[in-house]
């Protein structure tokens, strides 16, 4: 007996197989009997007719419960109202596990009782969606690098410092120092860009900040590519050639997880078209001036509002370019044409999910950025390493990061950030 998944249906129609499952839902009508079954891979429709199965194996139909799993033998036919287009004839069945009083059931649950329950929650079919489209956007992201010939490269998770200050990190002991999470590879990036060209890595990131809102999470994962011999305006272009690349990748390859998150996929592909509009910090900052928003002024840095409204003005993620050099990390390059800027911009996700990129042109003068290094308050001889990358070879080069959990939310459509990671970690959770 030949045992599939039910991905691999179109190989098999006319053929009896075996699939390993789980019953997410079921009905019976007089003589047939309906499983809503998934197999880890997809939802699948098992149909059972009770004149044509031992009698035993109806009644089992009839009586299984909700996440019970079973192995289901039977032919695969075509079945045109399935997202798949295939359902199971089914003509036996093994009961492999039992589920009593699963907590989960076809009702509304409350969030919190859901988030209690994540590790079950994952079984859903829109949950099930997001990690799918979760797992699509990693893949097609080593494609790109790939394919663009990137190195991937990891950098430490325990750092004995970091890029931008410790007031957001999480600290543990080293033995007999202190260490952090890290906040960011980027600076490790840099170094090993020095050695192949052009790097990224991707790997968790930790921040310790006491915020509860839709778009922050404690733990997340973070893209980071490095490029040497490159300016800002390069970076640009690689980062907007590679969010469309993610955004066609998902809708070329998850079209039945698109449709159950009844994401609209006509506005996603508008989300592929280059080039990306771009706006200037001075720019933003009257255009927000002049429609109402007198709770910032130049020199401050957008919140939540101020990005939404920023990014509703396109129909494309936006660049907002060239920061104030006080609100920026030290290691960001200087404006040639005006130094109270620097050579940075953030990627504005439509829609209102705010920031999914940021990133800038690196300085790349020993003296300037040591003084960065001091009047920043960091310690120099703990990034000694760092600043020893522009006395040996030094040369212009740029990167970014991307955030993972973002522009999976993004992407989805989904409403908060905690559903596009397995298990999030937030301020008020740790558990499960």
């Amino acid at each position: 007996m030949t045992q599939i998944t039910m991905r691999q249906a179109k190989d098999y129609v006319g053929q009896t197989v075996e699939i390993g499952a789980w019953v997410t839902n079921k009905r019976s009508s007089g003589k047939i009997a309906f499983l809503q079954l998934r197999d880890g891979d997809a939802y699948f429709q098992g149909v059972v007719l009770k004149n044509d199965v031992p009698s035993e194996v109806f009644e089992l139909a009839k009586s299984l419960l909700q996440e019970s799993s079973v192995k289901v033998t039977g032919v695969v036919q075509e079945d045109s109202r399935s997202k798949l287009g295939y359902e199971l004839l089914v003509s036996d069945i093994e009961l492999i596990g039992d589920s009593q009083e699963y907590p989960i059931t076809p009702k509304e649950h409350g969030v919190e009782f859901l988030m209690d329950h994540r590790h079950l929650w994952l079984r859903s079919s829109k949950q099930h969606a997001v990690m799918t489209i979760r797992n699509e956007i990693i893949r097609a992201t080593y494609e790109f690098f790939n394919k663009e010939g990137f190195i991937k490269v990891d950098p430490p998770i325990l750092t004995g410092s970091a890029p931008e200050g410790t007031t957001e990190l999480f600290h543990t002991k080293y033995f007999d120092r202190e260490a952090y999470l890290s906040q960011s590879g980027q600076l490790y990036m840099e170094a090993a860009a020095m050695a192949f060209g052009k790097v990224f890595s991707f790997g968790p990131t930790f921040r310790a900040e006491k915020s509860k809102t839709r778009r922050h999470l404690i733990e997340f994962w973070m893209i980071e590519p490095e490029m040497a011999f490159m300016h800002q305006e390069q970076s640009l272009e690689v980062q907007e050639q590679y969010v469309a690349f993610l955004v066609r990748s998902v809708l070329d390859n998850c079209q039945v997880a698109l449709h159950t998150l009844e994401r609209d996929t006509a506005i996603l592909e508008k989300y592929t078209q280059l080039p990306f509009p771009r706006i200037s910090y001075d720019q933003a900052i009257e255009l927000l001036n002049a429609n109402g928003f007198d709770d910032i002024t130049w020199g401050e840095d957008f919140g939540s509002p101020h990005e939404t409204f920023i990014a509703n003005q396109y129909d494309q993620p936006v660049f907002i370019m060239n920061y104030p050099k006080e609100i920026k990390p030290f290691y960001m390059k200087v404006n040639e044409e005006r130094d109270d800027l620097v050579e940075c911009a953030d990627l504005i996700a439509p829609e209102g999910y705010g920031e999914i990129i940021g990133g800038s042109e690196r300085e790349v003068d020993y003296e300037v950025l040591e003084a960065n290094v001091k009047a920043f308050g960091l310690d120099p001889e703990e990034l000694q390493w760092y600043l020893d990358l522009r006395k040996y070879g030094s040369v212009p080069h740029a990167g970014f990061g991307l955030g993972l959990e973002r522009t999976v939310t993004w992407i989805c459509g989904t409403e908060h950030i905690r559903e596009s990671i397995p298990f999030p970690r937030l301020l008020n959770r740790i558990y499960p």
